[in-house]
C-alpha cells in the first residue's frame, strides 16, 4: 500500500480533470491512465488497487505519485521520446485488418461501431505499438477502409432464392420480353412526407444547417414504373393510402398508353399480392405478366434509385408550408425524369450480377 496518503487543492483536481477530458479528446492513453491513476489515489484508493485495475504495475503507479508530488501537475505530462515512432509490420497490418472486418464486438468492445479510439487500444493491446489517434485515418485509408454510414440488410434473406432468380429467372425474363417485342417493366411505389427529407450538406463548422418543418404527418404517394430497355418511365401520385385499388387503377393506365406485350417486375407488397390483384392480373393475363423479386431484395428493382433520385433533387432540405407545395414539387422532379429517359437509363442501372446475366 502506499506509505502516506496523497491528496491535492480543489483547484488542481478541477484542473486535472480539465486535461483528462483534453487527453481523453486527443487519444493519449497513457496520459489519461496516468491521470485516472492520480485521481483515484487522491480519492483514498490504495496503489495496489489502482495498478490492478487500471492493468498497470505497481512500480509504475508509484512513478506517477512521486512525480506528482515533486513536480506537481506539469510533471505529469509525459515527454516525447526521442526517435521515429514505432510502426505495425506489413505482416501486423494485415492482421489488424481481419480484426477491424470482424467487427468491435469479436475484438471484445461492447459497442459494435469502430471508432479511432478503439482501434487505438486496440493496436496497443494487441501489439504493443502506440498510434495518435488523429493518425489513425491515414493508417485506415492506407489499409482500404473508409468512415461510412452502415446500412441494414434484412436477417430473411434467402441467398439461394437471389441466386437462383440472378442465374436462371432473370435472363429467362428478359429473353422472353425480347421474343414477345413486349415492355419489361420494374414497379414500385414511394412516399414523400410533408415534413421533408432531410441529407447531408455544407455549413460553417459549428453551425448545424436549420430546415422549416411543418410536422404535419402527411405525405404525397407516388406509383411507378420504369421500362428497362428504353428508359421509359409512368407514375401516378395520389394523397391516400396505397392500397390494390389504387394500384389497379394506376396499372390500368399504364396498359392504356401502349398496345404492346407487358411484363412487370414487383415486390410482395401486400396491395401487390392480394386476392383483387389476382384477379386484375388474370383479367389482363393476355397482354400482362408478372413476376415477384426475391423476398427483401430492393437492390435488384433500379426504381429504387429513382426514388432516391427524386427525393434528392425536389424534397431533402426543403420547406413545405401546404401539401400543395409538395405535391407541385414532387411532380415537377418527376415530370423531368419522365422526359430524359436517358437519365433513367443510367441512374437505374442494375447490379453487376443482373446485368451480367442479362
Amino acid at each position: 500500500m502506499c506509505a502516506f496518503r496523497v491528496t491535492i487543492s480543489r483547484r488542481q483536481r478541477q484542473e486535472l480533470e480539465r486535461q483528462l477530458h483534453t487527453t481523453r479528446h486527443l487519444g493519449r492513453v497513457h496520459d489519461v491512465t496516468c491521470m485516472l491513476a492520480i485521481l483515484a489515489v487522491t480519492d483514498g484508493q490504495s496503489c495496489e488497487d489502482v495498478a490492478l485495475t487500471l492493468r498497470v504495475t505497481l512500480k509504475t503507479v508509484h512513478q506517477w505519485v512521486r512525480r506528482l508530488l515533486v513536480k506537481g501537475l506539469p510533471g505529469l505530462q509525459r515527454k516525447k521520446p526521442p526517435g521515429r515512432p514505432p510502426k505495425l509490420t506489413k505482416t501486423q497490418r494485415q492482421e489488424l485488418a481481419a480484426l477491424i472486418e470482424a467487427g468491435p464486438l469479436q475484438a471484445g468492445f461492447a459497442s459494435a461501431c469502430w471508432r479511432s479510439p478503439m482501434i487505438q487500444q486496440l493496436i496497443q493491446e494487441r501489439f504493443g505499438v502506440y498510434y495518435n489517434v488523429f493518425y489513425l485515418a491515414q493508417l485506415l485509408k492506407n489499409l482500404g477502409f473508409s468512415y461510412q454510414k452502415a446500412a441494414f440488410v434484412s436477417d430473411h434473406l434467402n441467398e439461394e432464392k437471389r441466386h437462383a432468380w440472378c442465374t436462371t429467372t432473370w435472363p429467362q425474363i428478359v429473353k422472353q420480353a425480347q421474343a414477345q417485342h413486349a415492355l419489361l417493366l420494374f414497379g414500385d411505389e414511394a412516399s414523400f412526407p410533408q415534413w421533408g427529407t432531410l441529407s447531408y450538406t455544407w455549413a460553417r463548422r459549428g453551425h448545424q444547417p436549420l430546415v422549416k418543418t411543418s410536422g404535419k404527418r402527411k405525405g404525397y404517394k407516388v406509383f411507378g414504373v420504369i421500362e428497362y430497355f428504353t428508359g421509359r418511365f409512368w407514375y401516378q401520385g395520389q394523397e391516400g393510402r396505397l392500397n390494390s385499388a389504387a394500384y389497379t387503377s394506376f396499372l390500368t393506365h399504364v396498359l392504356e398508353q401502349t398496345t404492346q406485350p407487358i411484363i412487370l417486375i414487383q415486390d410482395g407488397a401486400r396491395y401487390h399480392t392480394s386476392a383483387a390483384m389476382q384477379r386484375f392480373f388474370a383479367l389482363h393475363s393476355a397482354r400482362l405478366t408478372v413476376f415477384p423479386l426475391p423476398s427483401y431484395s430492393p437492390d435488384y428493382n433500379p426504381i429504387e434509385k429513382l426514388w432516391k433520385k427524386v427525393k434528392k433533387e425536389g424534397t431533402h432540405l426543403q420547406y413545405f408550408p401546404t401539401f400543395e407545395a409538395l405535391t407541385d414539387k414532387v411532380e415537377h422532379a418527376l415530370l423531368k425524369f419522365a422526359n430524359t429517359p436517358q437519365e433513367i437509363l443510367s441512374l437505374c442501372s442494375l447490379p453487376a450480377e443482373l446485368a451480367t446475366a442479362a
